[in-house]
């Protein structure tokens, strides 16, 4: 999609799906949590566009991980798995344009490397720093290039003197993406801010995409990492581009306490707005994007069938062409709930579908209504309804449309 006015990701504060949560900044005001600070380069990966960041605490953290489930996963999410175990990381570094990904045992000493290299300008052991990647398959590091990048910046005098902000660091881990995506909101006297990457191979199991949440609120270890699956779990993970996996992305939660402990039920409230609105901004910015597209599934025998039937939605071609030709082909969603043939309790005279608030089956829409729906679909986000008639459980899920663009962009990649 088009960028906004400021070159920064377009997105409400926290998505369609019910309670809309706190009020969530978007775009340049957002500013990192007090006590961590950020460096962002170019060190020549592939092009002249910034290809390195690190954010960092000044203070310990206490950290939480949710991360691809790929078969390939790559040496960076193994590394971060490791380190989340034996220390307690307060850094994050990242390398995109290369996801150091199937580049065997040596893939595996150039993340660790990576690591202690950063862990020498941060002044910590190596397991207090986390690393990701993103990008090309199948290239090593250009270590050399990061080796010296490294160096340089610990002869420089640490922490002190970084000043790069969050939009920098949204802009560094971009791959194919046409805008940053950041978001933050307020906790009582902390902060919760957040960068996201990801336009394409995006369908979260977790995660096909790079989430970096930072806070300054106090929280114990275990409750981060509780909190952080569930929100994962109703934001990345119930969103599609494409229904490919990646091997190397991650979602990463710091929280280093300078404003003192906040109540529990907030935080996560916090994170959970700040995660739908970047979950808004990566579905905008798909690879060839026009249109959001938002499917909640109601009415139905529990999370885990209203989840299944969205995403046959969401994912299917068919209806993500129709939505880019804002054509209300509801026949389309009907053949996707079809798919779900594990779920016979589901049956067609019970089931509801709507496109935005108007109901198109089963009662029958005439030439007018159906022209009405269809320059209802000329939008920028196109909400598709769903009732099951087998329960009461709900789920929302984003995507986007397909275009040719899509095609264009993935024929193109490594070239």
């Amino acid at each position: 999609m088009g960028a906004p006015p400021d070159g920064v990701g377009a997105a409400g504060a926290s998505g369609g799906a019910p309670g809309a949560g706190p009020e969530v900044t978007v775009g340049r005001d957002v500013r990192l949590p007090a006590g961590f600070v950020a460096h962002t380069a170019n060190v020549g990966i592939r092009d002249q566009s910034a290809d390195f960041s690190i954010v960092a605490s000044t203070l310990p953290c206490a950290a939480a991980g949710v991360f691809t489930r790929s078969l390939f996963a790559g040496p960076s999410v193994a590394l971060c798995r490791r380190h989340l175990e034996q220390g307690t990381p307060r850094a994050i570094v990242t390398v995109s344009k290369n996801a150091n990904v199937a580049t065997g045992a040596q893939g595996q000493r150039d993340a660790s490397e990576l690591a202690a290299l950063a862990a020498q300008v941060i002044g910590a052991p190596p397991a207090d720093v986390l690393v990701a990647s993103t990008g090309v398959i199948g290239r090593p590091y250009p270590m050399d290039r990061l080796r010296a990048h490294l160096h340089h910046l610990a002869a420089q005098g640490g922490l002190s003197t970084w000043g790069a902000s969050l939009l920098d660091v949204a802009r560094a881990i971009m791959t194919t993406d046409t805008v940053p995506k950041l978001a933050s909101t307020g906790v009582g006297s902390a902060t919760v801010a957040g960068v996201a990457k990801g336009a394409g191979m995006i369908e979260p199991d977790m995660a096909t995409l790079l989430v970096y949440l930072f806070t300054d609120a106090a929280v114990g270890r275990a409750e981060l990492d509780q909190a952080l699956r569930r929100v994962v779990d109703v934001s990345f993970n119930s969103l599609s581009i494409d229904t490919d996996t990646s091997t190397s992305d991650s979602a990463i939660a710091l929280a280093n306490g300078a404003a003192g402990p906040v109540e529990p039920a907030q935080l996560e409230a916090a994170l959970l707005a700040v995660c739908r609105s970047l979950v808004l901004q990566l579905a905008a910015d798909g690879e060839g994007a026009t249109k959001v597209i938002e499917v909640t599934v109601g009415s139905a025998r529990d999370a885990a069938q209203a989840r299944r039937v969205a995403k046959a939605i969401v994912n299917s071609p068919l209806v993500k062409t129709a939505v880019h030709g804002a054509d209300p082909n509801w026949g389309r969603v009907v053949m996707a709930i079809g798919k779900c043939t594990q779920d016979t309790d589901i049956r067609p005279e019970a089931v509801r579908v709507s496109f935005g608030d108007v109901e198109v089956y089963p009662r029958p829409l005439d030439g007018e209504g159906l022209a009405t729906v269809a320059k209802q679909m000329m939008g920028p986000k196109v909400a598709i309804g769903v009732s099951l008639g087998t329960g009461s459980a709900q789920w929302t899920v984003w995507g986007c449309d397909l275009s040719a663009e899509y095609v264009r962009i993935n024929a193109d990649y490594t070239t």
